[in-house]
């Protein structure tokens, strides 16, 4: 299933996205459910609304934490001088930089060198602290596309990334939440990033070091995570500036495209 959050007659709606290559008689369309699937048991409204009509949101806001993971595709580690350190290297964005798809990532004035990161993003779906390796499936919700913007100047300048990281609009996820992919098949999707069309990160998520069930279990030892809490597990090599006026998107396969003007803060 493919699970948007979307604004409909003024109000923040679920639905479950429906397109062409979904078997049934209803193509790019979303049926609505009355509830956040992520807060308990949902129903069909019998409602069912044109996609194109519809302004996505952000699929989900996290409850409580993003947990990102730096240095985790060895290519990029390289790009910057550096190796794949020996446990995941880990930092949070607060849930307030998140943003939906096609708002704008805003360029704070503290910034010269804002960088596009592109990433596959894991929504946990329960409650769970110190989750065994082999049962991380069992507490993953399902899987979003991200940018993890930076302001890269900030970023070399200081000894920590929560602030180069975490402005508001440095999160945006979406389109929407993809529930069907397994460890699996997350294990091998094809990622890229283009900007203004053109291609700037290509790769897979198979070349991650630390792979979705490991980031899960390694992460759940020392923080309990909830439902809705958001990992994003690492960007390949290709990273690079971006500035007002363009448009950077997130393409992962099996999930769908994020998209993203940029704009300078008024």
């Amino acid at each position: 299933m493919r699970i948007a959050r979307f604004v409909l007659d003024d109000q923040p709606q679920y639905g479950l996205v429906e397109l062409e290559e979904d078997q049934g008689s209803h193509p790019q369309t979303i049926a609505v459910i009355n509830r956040d699937p992520l807060a308990g048991p949902v129903n069909y409204t019998g409602e069912r609304v044109d996609l194109a009509d519809v302004r996505l949101l952000a699929p989900v806001i996290p409850r409580s934490k993003i947990v990102a993971v730096g240095k985790n595709y060895p290519q990029h580690a390289a790009e910057f001088g550096s190796q794949v350190p020996e446990n995941p290297l880990l930092f949070i964005k607060p849930n307030t930089s998140v943003i939906g798809p096609n708002e704008p990532i805003v360029k704070p004035a503290e910034t010269q060198d804002l960088h596009y990161e592109g990433e596959l993003a894991v929504v946990i779906g329960r409650i769970c602290r110190r989750v065994p390796l082999e049962r991380s499936q069992e507490v993953i919700f399902g899987y979003t596309a991200a940018n993890d913007v930076t302001a890269r100047d900030i970023q070399n300048a200081e000894q920590q990334w929560t602030k180069a990281k975490g402005f508001d609009t440095f999160c945006p996820l979406g389109p929407w939440i993809s529930t069907h992919l397994d460890l699996n098949a997350a294990g091998d999707l094809a990622i890229k990033t283009t900007l203004d069309g053109e291609v700037r990160q290509e790769d897979t998520t198979k070349s991650m070091a630390f792979d979705v069930a490991h980031l899960v279990s390694y992460i759940s030892q020392f923080t309990t995570l909830l439902p809705g809490d958001v990992i994003l597990t690492g960007t390949p090599a290709g990273v690079g500036p971006m500035e007002s006026g363009q448009q950077v998107s997130v393409e992962i396969e099996g999930i769908g495209t994020l998209t993203n003007p940029v704009m300078d803060e008024k």
